[in-house]
């Protein structure tokens, strides 16, 4: 698997922690990350992954939209064309997922464990509402329209040195049955369908 960052490993990490919660069997993951991230994971990612495909079952490409170099080209063009050059080496056994706009899109839910994770526990106002007086989330809204500086926001605002673990406890907690962001949707049917529950 290669991931553009160690935020998104972390987050795979946790998910991969909790097979039963993402409706899959346990899941044997090595996750590579390249060293020039998202641009070159859109770019060079299949290339990256090609040598690999002998050796495993299934290979993923994972990179944030937003910073890919590919912004012009919507998430859909993008994992239509990479998928279409893994498919050369890999058949159906790899795929690419953009994150639109990234992967702190997945982040953002009702839960009370965003906020415990933030730093936001016992504060107030409370999370969303002190995102919605910075203009960071509109009224009624679960997910701000820039979720990377929301949360990057609420961090330096609670006093939480920001790190890549805090991807991972966001993920082991978090109810995955609330995430509709479509991406999150693709890779969940994914991991179903490649890793089905015996």
């Amino acid at each position: 698997m290669l991931a553009a960052d160690k935020d998104l490993e972390h987050a795979l990490l946790g998910l991969f922690s909790q097979p039963k919660r993402l409706g899959v069997r346990p899941i044997k993951a090595d996750i590579r990350i390249h060293p020039e991230h998202d641009p070159a994971c859109a770019l060079h990612g299949v290339e990256f992954l090609s040598s690999f495909s002998p050796h495993y079952e299934h290979g993923l490409l994972m990179f944030d939209h937003e910073g890919s170099g590919q912004e012009k080209k919507s998430r859909e063009e993008i994992q239509e064309a990479l998928n279409k050059d893994l498919g050369r080496l890999w058949g159906n056994r790899a795929r690419a997922i953009v994150l639109l706009p990234e992967l702190e899109s997945w982040v953002w839910s009702g839960s009370p464990h965003v906020d415990h994770v933030a730093g936001w526990k016992g504060r107030r106002p409370k999370l969303r509402d002190w995102l919605e007086e910075q203009d960071l989330l509109r009224k009624g809204e679960v997910k701000p329209d820039r979720p990377k500086e929301a949360f990057q926001a609420a961090l330096r605002a609670a006093g939480t040195p920001r790190s890549a673990s805090l991807y991972r406890q966001i993920a082991e907690k978090v109810s995955l049955r609330r995430c509709q962001d479509p991406s999150f949707r693709e890779f969940r049917g994914i991991m179903q369908e490649w890793f089905p529950k015996g």
